[in-house]
C-alpha cells in the first residue's frame, strides 16, 4: 500500500489533528509548521507571528481508502475558511488557512475546491494555496495533543467539537473504536 500526504493548516493544529485523525484510511497526522521563512521554527518563534509560518498538519493517507477530495471536504467543515488570519479565539497569521499541496494534482483539486466553496458562503474564502516547501515538525509534546490531554480546557472547548462534528458528519469515514 502506497500512501500519500497532505498538509493543512486551519487554526491551532491541535484540533485539526485530532480530527483528521478519526478518519478511516489515515495512518498518521503530524502537527508542525510551514509556509514561512525561519529554517527549524519553535513553537515559540511561530506564535510569535514573526516567522511567516502556519500551524498545520500533515496527513499520511491511503488514497484506495480516502481520497483528497474527501479529505479536503473534511477540512473545510473543521475550520471556517473565510477567517482570515484566525480561527475562533487563535489569531495571528500562524493561525491561518492554508492548503499546502504535495504535486500539481492536489494543487489543481485544492483550487477547484477552493473556488466552488467560495460560492457557499457570504464572506469571500481566504485559505491560502501554495506548493509545500518544507515541513517542519512541531516539537513532540504537541504531537496526539487532544488524545494525551483530554481534559485540557482548550482542547474541550475547541478541538472536541471538531472531532464530534467529524464523528457525526462523516459516520462512513470514521475509525471504528
Amino acid at each position: 500500500m502506497a500512501t500519500h500526504h497532505a498538509t493543512f493548516g486551519g487554526g491551532c493544529f491541535w484540533c485539526v489533528e485530532a480530527a483528521l485523525k478519526e478518519l478511516h484510511g489515515v495512518s498518521e497526522v503530524t502537527s508542525g509548521y510551514a509556509a514561512g521563512d525561519t529554517e527549524n521554527p519553535t513553537y515559540k518563534a511561530v506564535c510569535s507571528g514573526q516567522t511567516g509560518h502556519a500551524e498545520v498538519v500533515q496527513v499520511e493517507y491511503d488514497p484506495s481508502v480516502i481520497s483528497y477530495e474527501e479529505l479536503l471536504e473534511v477540512f473545510f467543515t473543521i475550520h471556517d475558511p473565510t477567517q482570515l488570519n484566525r480561527q475562533g479565539p487563535d489569531v495571528g497569521s500562524q493561525y491561518r488557512s492554508i492548503v499546502l499541496s504535495h504535486d500539481d494534482e492536489q494543487a489543481r483539486l485544492a483550487d477547484a475546491y477552493i473556488e466552488a466553496l467560495d460560492e457557499e458562503y457570504d464572506d469571500a474564502v481566504v485559505t491560502e494555496l501554495e506548493p509545500l516547501e518544507t515541513f517542519y515538525e512541531a516539537e513532540e509534546y504537541h504531537q496526539d495533543y487532544f488524545e494525551k490531554n483530554p481534559n485540557d480546557a482548550y482542547c474541550s472547548f475547541h478541538a472536541a467539537p471538531k472531532v464530534e462534528k467529524v464523528r457525526e458528519k462523516f459516520a462512513a469515514k470514521v475509525k471504528q473504536a
